[in-house]
């Protein structure tokens, strides 16, 4: 009797352990609300379209002169990463500045940097209000141009998505920390 008093408590304990190691630490849960936008090949992604699949989203601009300059070449390099390690993430770049990114100047800007585009969708097709909104209530960034400058102040996160839509984790895009977003990626991929 004594030895199932000493055993039952560290049955309990290893249970408790090992629910902590599946999933993704401290998600966040955010909710993204339905859309459909227009790629890079002028075709409509929505997010009906990307249930099902893990993706890594952005917010960036073909113009830019500053964060965008790192944020594309990490997305890129993040992308070959994922390849290599035979992973399926599909990544999203969201254009901040959709006047003037418009699909064939998407398409030339992720060519520059050498994007997979099979598996990467450049998205604009809003109005910069519309996207200035969405960001903020979905993503909890902001997406803004002012109106006597050409660059567009947004925010340098890179967004991890599960498959139903929710975003679980948000990593710094201008210094990623790539190990932490390919573990929490190979999670979220093993998740039916």
């Amino acid at each position: 009797m004594r030895k199932t008093f000493r055993i039952l408590p560290l049955a309990i304990l290893a249970l408790l352990l090992s629910g902590c190691n599946s999933g993704i630490e401290d998600p966040l849960n955010w909710e993204i609300e339905d859309f459909t936008f227009t790629n890079q090949d002028n075709e409509e992604v929505g997010l009906a379209d990307l249930k099902g699949e893990v993706w890594l989203a952005d917010f960036v601009f073909t113009n830019c002169t500053t964060v965008c300059l790192t944020m594309t070449p990490n997305m890129v390099d993040l992308q070959k990463q994922f390849k290599d390690e035979g992973m399926d993430v599909r990544i999203v770049s969201f254009s901040v500045d959709p006047t003037v990114d418009k699909p064939e100047v998407l398409k030339s800007y992720a060519e520059n940097y050498g994007a997979d585009l099979a598996s990467w969708d450049l998205l604009t097709g809003y109005a910069p209000e519309f996207l200035d909104r969405f960001a903020m209530d979905n993503f909890r960034t902001v997406a803004r141009k002012p109106e006597d400058s050409d660059q567009v102040l947004h925010g340098t996160g890179f967004y991890l998505v599960d498959k139903n839509g929710v975003i679980m984790k948000t990593y710094d895009g201008v210094n990623p920390p790539v190990e932490d977003i390919i573990s929490d990626a190979k999670i979220l991929l093993a998740e039916e």
